[in-house]
C-alpha cells in the first residue's frame, strides 16, 4: 500500500484530507518541526498547527517544544485499535446488508425467492416454535436435530408435528429420541427438499443439496400452501414407513387433517358406532370463528365407502365432507380449503364414541 492509499484509508477511517497527509508524512519522518512536516506533506504552513492539535487529541501524535514546535508518531496501540474496530463494523455491516438483501420482510411479499439455505432454514426455525396447529417438515437427520428446540415448542403448544426423516443413501442413521418433540415421523430413503409447512400459511423450500439450482421460496399465502401441502401428503409421507408414532389411542383424539379423521373413523362409522366431536375452524362466508360439538351423522367422499381398510388417498383427494349434528342443527364440515361446507375445520377433537368395541386406529392426527 502506498502513501496515497493510506491517506485514503485513513480518510475512510474519520481523518481529514490534511490529517491524513500529515500523518502519514510524520511516519516517514519519524520526528520533525511544524514546518518541515508542512513542507514534507503538502499541507499549507497556515493549517499545520491545527492540524497537528486535532491529531494529537485523536491520539495520532504527540508534540513538544523545541527550538520550535515538534511532532512525532504516537505509540500505534490506540490507533489500530481504532482502525480494526472500524474494520469490523464495516464487516458487520456488509454482513447486514447482504442479510437484509436475501432476506426481504415476508408481511411486504406473499413470496420471496432467496439465495442461502440459511436464510430458509431461519425463518422456518422461527415459525415452527409460533406454531399452533399443525408442522409438516421434511428433513434431513440433522436438520431436525437443529430444529428440535423448535419442532419441542411447537408440540408444547398444542401443534400437530408431522416428520419425514430423508437420508439420501437409504441408511438408518436417524434420530432416536422423538417424544415431546413430535406426533408422527416418517423415513423416506430419497433425496429431498428441504420443507417446512406451519399452520396452513407459511411455507419454506429449498431445493436438495444435489440440485444444480441453489435458492429458497418464502411464502406466507393460503392457497400457495397447500399446494405444498398436497406435495408433501403424497410424495413425502404418504407411501413412506413410520417410525415413530406418538398417537394416543384414546380420547380425546386431536385431527388437524380432516382427510386423516375420515380415514381413521370410517370403519367404525360404517359398523354403526357413534362418534362424539368437537370441530373448531371458521364459517365459510363469514370467515367468524367457530366451535361444534355434535356426533358425526356422515362421511362423504369419491367412490364408494371402505370399511374393509384405509381408504386411498386417491378417493381423498376431492371433496370430502363430514356432517355433523349438534343442537338440533347439522353442520357440513369440510377440510382445508372448504368452499361448500358450513365449516372449514382447523381441529377435530374425537370426544369419545358409543358402539363397537376397538380404538379408533392410529389416534391423533400426524
Amino acid at each position: 500500500m502506498d502513501a496515497s492509499e493510506l491517506c485514503r484509508v485513513l480518510r475512510d477511517a474519520g481523518l481529514s484530507k490534511y490529517q491524513s497527509k500529515a500523518y502519514t508524512a510524520l511516519l516517514r519522518l519519524g520526528t520533525a518541526s511544524a514546518t518541515e512536516l508542512a513542507d514534507e506533506s503538502g499541507v499549507p504552513a497556515a493549517r499545520i498547527y491545527d492540524v497537528l492539535r486535532d491529531l494529537e487529541e485523536k491520539g495520532y501524535v504527540e508534540t513538544y517544544d523545541g527550538d520550535t514546535l515538534r511532532a512525532r508518531a504516537s505509540e500505534p496501540d490506540t490507533v489500530l485499535s481504532d482502525l480494526r474496530r472500524r474494520s469490523e463494523e464495516f464487516s458487520e455491516a456488509a454482513d447486514e446488508i447482504e442479510t437484509r438483501w436475501e432476506a426481504p420482510a415476508l408481511e411486504h411479499h406473499r413470496v420471496d425467492i432467496v439465495t442461502r439455505f440459511d436464510t430458509v432454514f431461519e425463518h422456518a426455525r422461527e415459525a415452527i416454535a409460533e406454531a399452533e396447529t399443525e408442522v409438516q417438515v421434511a428433513v434431513t437427520p440433522e436438520n431436525f436435530d437443529e430444529l428440535r428446540e423448535s419442532l419441542a415448542a411447537a408440540h408444547d403448544n398444542g401443534a400437530v408435528v408431522k416428520a419425514s426423516i430423508h437420508t439420501a443413501d437409504g441408511s438408518e442413521g436417524i434420530p432416536a429420541n422423538y417424544e415431546g418433540v413430535a406426533t408422527e415421523v416418517r423415513h423416506r430413503t430419497l433425496p429431498t427438499p428441504f420443507v417446512a409447512i406451519v399452520d396452513r400459511t407459511i411455507t419454506c423450500f429449498a431445493p436438495h443439496r444435489r440440485s444444480v439450482n441453489e435458492y429458497g421460496v418464502l411464502v406466507r399465502d393460503f392457497s400457495l400452501t397447500y399446494v405444498f401441502r398436497w406435495y408433501f401428503d403424497t410424495s413425502l409421507w404418504e407411501v413412506w414407513d413410520v417410525v415413530y408414532d406418538g398417537r394416543p389411542d384414546d380420547p380425546p383424539l386431536v385431527y388437524a387433517n380432516l382427510r386423516r379423521f375420515v380415514r381413521d373413523i370410517e370403519p367404525l362409522f360404517a359398523e354403526g358406532a357413534d362418534v362424539h366431536v368437537t370441530v373448531e375452524g371458521s364459517e365459510i362466508g363469514s370467515g367468524d370463528a367457530v366451535s361444534v360439538s355434535g356426533t358425526v351423522t356422515d362421511v362423504v367422499y369419491a367412490g364408494e365407502p371402505r370399511n374393509d381398510g384405509e381408504i386411498p388417498i386417491g378417493q381423498l383427494a376431492g371433496q370430502v365432507t363430514v356432517e355433523v349434528s349438534a343442537d338440533d342443527r347439522r353442520w357440513t364440515v369440510g377440510g382445508w380449503g372448504a368452499v361448500v361446507e358450513d365449516i372449514e375445520a382447523r381441529r377435530i377433537t374425537v370426544t369419545g364414541y358409543d358402539g363397537p368395541e376397538g380404538a379408533i386406529p392410529g389416534g391423533i392426527d400426524a
